[in-house]
């Protein structure tokens, strides 16, 4: 068997890298690094978010890479609350919360949006 200890990273495929990247680093605080041939990667903690352009994918890829697919959870500091006030001030739709639900340690209180191609983002706060 093989023990899987972490993420490393992972890919999401979009329509606009560019306009991603200023979502992210703007509103999530991630930095945007370039490696390789003018790639774009998202960096946070210590891992990191490939980004694709729809329709020019890196080899090898998922099978099926669609801009909107994702469902990503995100770990944030602070509470439910302070960051539902700072979503709002940046005219940021919340979909749902704050919502309790279990996250991979234990409790968490969770903020759902949307990122510009529509993949829906978790913002969860340890309670």
């Amino acid at each position: 068997m093989i023990n899987v200890t972490a993420l490393d990273h992972l890919v999401l495929t979009v329509a606009d890298p560019r306009r991603t990247a200023e979502f992210y680093e703007a509103l999530l605080g991630m930095e945007l690094h370039r490696f390789g041939e003018n790639r774009l990667a998202l960096h946070f903690g210590q891992q990191k978010i490939n980004l694709h352009r729809a329709g020019h994918e890196f080899e090898p890829k998922a099978r099926s890479p669609l801009p909107g697919s994702a469902d990503l959870c995100f770990l944030v500091e602070g509470t439910a609350r302070d960051s539902a006030a700072k979503l709002i001030e940046a005219g940021v739709t919340i979909e749902d919360g704050p919502v309790p639900r279990t996250g991979a340690t234990g409790p968490i209180m969770s903020l759902y949006l949307r990122d510009p191609d529509g993949n829906l983002i978790e913002l969860a706060h340890r309670s």
